[in-house]
C-alpha cells in the first residue's frame, strides 16, 4: 500500500578491508561505522538512507505486532472470537508496510488483510489500539456481511471500531487537540465515524456521511460485541 523501496544502485562507499567480499560489515568497527552513516546521512545517498530507515520501521512494527498478538489481552480475546466466528486471523494477514503518514492502520477488505502502518506509531498502546479498530472491521465483516458501499453499514462498523478500539481515550482526542468535558468519548466516536466514511467513494458529502451516522448511532454505538461492555 505504502511506496516501494527503490532499485536504484546504491551510493554507498565501498566496504573497507575489514569486511567481507559481499560488503556486510564484519566488526563492531564497521557496524558501527555503517549505522552512524545511515543516521548523519555522510557517505550515503537520500535514497538509500530512506530505504534503510523504512526497514528498520518494518522490522520495529513486526516486533511489536507478534508481541501484541500474543500477549495482549484485548488483540488475543478479539482474535480468539474472529477464530469462533470463522475468520481465523494468521499473523502474515496483519501486514506491517510504509505509508503515508497520516494513517496508523487499515483495513483492506476485498481480501480480509489489516495494514499497520510502520513507523507511525508513538507508543505500543497505539499500536494495539489501531489493530483493535480494524480487527473490529474484519469481525463486523465475518459475522454481518458488510456491504462497504451501503453507508450505513460502513457507518455502524466505524462507530462500533472507534467505540471498542481505545481510539477515543482522553489521553488520545488530548494528543489530537481535542478537549470535550461532556461526554468527550461520544464526541470522538462520531467524529472519527464521519471523517471515515467522507473516505468511501460511495459517499457524494458530508451531509450524507453525517446523516448516515446519525440514522444507525444508538443500535450500533451500543452493541458491544464480541465484548460486554466498553473497555
Amino acid at each position: 500500500m505504502g511506496p516501494t523501496n527503490s532499485n536504484a544502485p546504491s551510493a554507498e562507499p565501498q566496504p573497507s578491508s575489514s569486511s567481507s567480499q559481499q560488503g556486510e560489515p564484519t566488526s563492531a568497527f564497521e557496524r558501527w561505522r555503517r549505522k552512524a552513516m545511515y543516521i548523519t546521512g555522510l557517505g550515503v545517498s537520500e535514497e538509500n538512507r530512506m530505504k534503510d530507515l523504512q526497514e528498520h520501521h518494518v522490522r520495529r512494527c513486526e516486533k511489536d505486532k507478534e508481541y501484541l498478538m500474543n500477549y495482549s489481552p484485548m488483540v488475543v480475546f478479539m482474535l480468539k472470537h474472529l477464530k469462533l466466528s470463522g475468520c481465523e486471523v494468521p499473523p502474515q494477514n496483519i501486514l506491517c508496510a510504509p505509508c503515508d503518514k497520516t494513517r496508523a492502520g487499515g483495513f483492506e477488505h476485498k481480501r480480509g488483510v489489516v495494514v499497520l502502518c510502520a513507523g507511525n506509531f508513538f507508543s505500543q498502546q497505539h499500536m494495539e489500539s489501531t489493530i483493535m479498530h480494524e480487527l473490529m472491521h474484519l469481525y463486523d465483516q465475518c459475522r454481518f456481511k458488510v456491504d462497504w458501499s451501503n453507508l450505513r453499514h460502513h457507518a455502524c462498523s466505524e462507530i462500533r471500531a472507534n467505540n471498542l478500539s481505545g481510539d477515543c481515550r482522553y489521553t488520545r482526542e488530548l494528543r489530537r487537540g481535542f478537549v470535550t468535558f461532556s461526554k468527550q468519548h461520544q464526541a470522538c466516536v462520531r467524529r472519527r465515524a464521519v471523517e471515515s466514511l467522507l473516505a468511501n467513494p460511495a459517499c457524494p458529502d458530508r451531509a450524507a456521511a453525517e446523516r448516515a451516522v446519525n440514522e444507525v448511532w444508538d443500535s450500533c454505538f451500543n452493541d458491544t460485541r464480541p465484548f460486554d461492555e466498553v473497555y
